[in-house]
């Protein structure tokens, strides 16, 4: 009598071409809505700092995929994800009961717009993120290749409640601890973290901010110039929309992998 398939070779064997099987590694979650888990880095596995991927879990007898930025940096020997919890949700509503030892599927090729090479030169660098969009910065603020290109680097995070900022704090506190990229980023990277729906230090959506000078004020840099500032844009519909509407008035222009320019938005996640 045969001896029963093991877990791991079922999914296997339904794993089509050009799709890795890695196993989860550490699963944190920080609120109802938000977790980030960590998973093995297939050997031939290459992205850029800032790209995303399809990832997907079998669900029945069939794998669902959704896109997701990797957090962790190109450089990074695991692959980091952080994930909004959908509960109807095709996929994450599996994706955010996962645990160490289990299985994520991975398409093998990598894309995406928020990438350093899709900017010109400059001096100063934004990243503009609302909730889980900040998943690419979280790759790209890791990353040595950025503080090379540009002097000053600028991260704001805006989310509804306080506790879903703690992902961008861990961020930031990590980066500082750590023993090569501490020395590397030093004091040229900012963190400016809004609230939309409880009282904090800073409070409004980020296009608000902009609008009325407060943004640079607080930060102590001059308003946008398309001469030096360049921005990355990862969040919803609405505030890609209005960003995109601020920056293009302040003189910038969108760029792309095939055009380098000063700014460029993320719409794989639009939906």
């Amino acid at each position: 009598m045969d001896a029963p398939a093991k877990i791991d070779d079922v999914v296997a064997a339904k794993i089509p071409d050009g799709v890795y099987a890695e196993t989860v590694l550490s699963v944190e979650h920080y609120t109802d809505r938000l977790f980030r888990f960590r998973m093995t880095r297939p050997a031939g596995f290459r992205f850029r700092s800032g790209e995303f991927a399809m990832i997907g879990l079998m669900v029945g007898d069939k794998p669902v995929y959704r896109a997701y930025s990797i957090a962790s940096p190109s450089w990074d020997e695991e692959l980091e994800f952080f994930s909004i919890k959908v509960p109807e949700g095709p996929l994450t509503s599996h994706l955010q009961a996962i645990q160490p030892g289990d299985k994520v599927l991975m398409r093998k090729k990598p894309t995406g717009t928020l990438v350093l090479d899709a900017l010109t030169p400059g001096k100063r660098l934004y990243m503009f993120s609302t909730g889980t969009g900040i998943a690419p910065f979280a790759s790209l603020i890791r990353d040595p290749d950025t503080y090379e290109m540009f002097e000053e680097v600028i991260l704001t995070h805006t989310c509804r409640e306080v506790a879903e900022l703690k992902y961008g704090f861990d961020l930031m506190e990590e980066i500082r601890n750590h023993e090569f990229l501490s020395e590397i980023v030093g004091d040229k990277l900012k963190h400016y973290p809004t609230v939309t729906r409880e009282p904090y230090p800073y409070q409004g959506r980020i296009t608000d901010l902009m609008e009325s000078g407060k943004l640079f004020t607080d930060l102590g840099v001059p308003p946008l110039d398309p001469a030096v500032d360049r921005g990355m844009i990862c969040g919803s519909t609405a505030m890609l929309k209005d960003t995109k509407a601020f920056l293009e008035k302040s003189g910038l222009t969108e760029g792309a992998n095939s055009k380098p320019a000063e700014f460029v938005i993320e719409r794989a996640f639009v939906g």
